[in-house]
């Protein structure tokens, strides 16, 4: 169940905080074919387990770190909500992504959600998060973004 944050101005109060973690999900080796397949990126250490197990330092696939990317907007709706009428939310985009780990086939990750800003805009506020997606039991995170979003009233 995500985090309700009632508004923005309520909002504006976590700014410089961890705000919130989504579910653990797992990523399966089903997912990631079906990820290489639709994004036509097949490189062996992806799709290829007895290749990975016999080559691949990580001794099994590993995820796509876009695969892992693709997987913020639907740990921002498990982590957080933030209650208002607003006529729209979009995702504005990117200002830095890393994948400092990698993924591995039957690994659980989440997103965690710490605030950088909430800025006016122009019919609106820009939010930018400082997303890290963990991978269960492993100290190094996969990815490390900061992430812009747009509320508009």
């Amino acid at each position: 169940m995500p985090r309700t944050i009632q508004g923005v101005d309520e909002l504006r109060t976590l700014a410089g905080q961890d705000v919130a973690a989504s579910e653990w999900f797992e990523v399966t080796q089903d997912q990631i074919n079906r990820f290489a397949q639709t994004t036509r990126d097949s490189q062996w250490i992806h799709v290829d387990a007895a290749r990975a197990a016999a080559e691949s330092p990580y001794g099994t696939t590993i995820a796509h770190g876009f695969l892992t990317l693709s997987m913020l907007s639907d740990f921002s709706r498990d982590a957080v909500h933030i209650a208002g009428d607003y006529k729209m939310r979009i995702n504005y985009g990117l200002n830095r992504v890393r994948f400092p780990a990698p993924v591995p086939a039957g690994s659980r990750i989440r997103g965690k959600f710490h605030l950088g800003s909430v800025e006016d805009i122009e019919g609106g506020v820009q939010i930018v998060w400082n997303v890290t997606v963990e991978v269960e039991g492993k100290a190094k995170p996969a990815l490390a973004a900061e992430w812009l979003l747009r509320i508009y009233h």
